[in-house]
């Protein structure tokens, strides 16, 4: 489907989107964060709960669920769409076949045995250095309880990719003079500003609503056991997918996001407030909402921070680091293979600092600061240059660039 001709924000000769890219990789990073603050909370959610807790690492938990994820789809949908212009529709399932479900399928059956590996070394640590042999079997693997772990995104992306490439095709044979296509591109136009977040939210908050045994400290329940994803993860993430499209259809409404940037940060930092005292406060409350009126009021702050918190992230990446930067370059090719990897690294550390005398912040520290290293040496080492690299990144930067020769032509 045709799109309209906008020269804001256009890659010149292949040139990336230096700001939404560099958010993306921030995006995926904080996984590292979050998982390893789950230690710190002062209600136990996590394997390894630490004797050392703070509502602070309660508080960093929930600002980072908040947003992360459906910013994450909203650029995956905009990139998903700007790929497939570039490489046509083969092109795009086999560069997605490669970079996404290889990966999933693949590094599923390295990181799955890391972690139980890690929980094994816990029981045994708490068995006094002897493996217990009488716990109880694991559950039986099923279609509905198979343990994705954090690799879940990676699935849901597929399934995005999927109903992505029906729709369009079939929006081509039935659009084939493109006025159902630019009549999107008038509504997107319609639909970017001040009110996106509260559109958007109205849905989302209805799925929330009707989750059964709903906690709103968590926010979207995670998609991450089985092969179906729950309502509420489908409405958040496939709404912010949809309108990563539309926007990569709809370029120049970007600078008109990024003018937004303090309205949106402003409501973000209320709504966000608002949302964590109804869940409970930096408590947290891990108590289901029952009561039918309050967990809809619950449901609309929540979805409403959700989006503003987005649209404040999405802004702020757009106003503040659009230009190039090497190292924010860098790291955002390295955030894909440590979100891949960091989930057993991040429980190993939870492990190592549990009875090491210091303060939460600085366990947590030490835990991110150590799992960062790891993925950023094992990148270097292992990925950047190698072959790995070209699977999770499209390409394989040179161990040494090549050095331009000095010499004069001759005519």
């Amino acid at each position: 489907m045709p799109g309209p001709s906008v020269p804001t924000f256009l890659p010149q000769s292949g040139e990336r989107l230096h700001g939404l890219d560099a958010l993306r990789g921030i995006a995926l990073t904080l996984g590292v964060v979050l998982h390893a603050s789950m230690s710190y909370l002062p209600t136990p959610i996590w394997l390894f709960p630490d004797d050392q807790t703070s509502t602070g690492a309660s508080v960093l938990f929930f600002a980072i669920h908040l947003f992360r994820m459906t910013t994450f789809f909203l650029i995956a949908g905009l990139f998903a769409h700007l790929l497939l212009g570039r490489r046509g529709v083969w092109g795009f399932v086999k560069d997605r076949a490669g970079r996404i479900a290889n990966p999933m399928f693949g590094l599923w059956f390295v990181v799955f045995p890391a972690v139980i590996a890690v929980i094994v070394w816990k029981a045994a640590i708490d068995n006094g250095g002897v493996i217990p042999t009488d716990g109880p079997p694991p559950p039986p693997l099923t279609l509905e309880t198979f343990p994705l772990l954090h690799l879940w995104f990676l699935w849901v992306l597929l399934l995005f990719y999927a109903v992505f490439l029906v729709v369009r095709l079939i929006g081509k044979r039935i659009d084939r003079n493109g006025d159902l296509a630019q009549g999107m591109d008038r509504l997107t136009g319609i639909l970017i500003g001040p009110w996106t977040p509260a559109v958007l939210a109205a849905p989302l908050a209805l799925a929330l609503w009707l989750t059964p045994d709903w906690i709103a400290y968590f926010g979207i329940p995670t998609p991450d056991k089985g092969f179906v994803p729950n309502p509420a993860a489908v409405t958040a993430f496939g709404l912010s997918f949809a309108l990563g499209i539309l926007l990569d259809r709809r370029r120049d409404l970007l600078p008109r996001i990024e003018r937004l940037w303090p309205l949106f940060t402003l409501v973000a930092l209320g709504t966000g407030a608002g949302a964590l005292m109804i869940s409970g406060g930096p408590g947290p409350s891990l108590t289901p909402l029952t009561d039918p009126s309050l967990k809809m009021f619950a449901a609309a702050v929540y979805a409403f921070a959700v989006f503003t918190a987005t649209f404040a992230a999405i802004s702020l990446s757009l106003r503040f680091m659009s230009g190039y930067s090497a190292v924010r370059r860098y790291l955002a090719d390295a955030s894909y293979w440590i979100y891949l990897i960091h989930l057993p690294l991040v429980m190993a550390g939870q492990v190592l600092m549990l009875d090491v005398a210091l303060p939460w912040w600085a366990k947590l520290g030490a835990v991110v600061g150590g799992v960062m290293a790891v993925s950023l040496l094992s990148y270097a080492l292992l990925v950047r240059h190698t072959f790995v690299g070209k699977a999770l990144n499209g390409r394989r930067v040179p161990w040494r660039r090549p050095v331009l020769s000095q010499t004069v032509p001759a005519e």
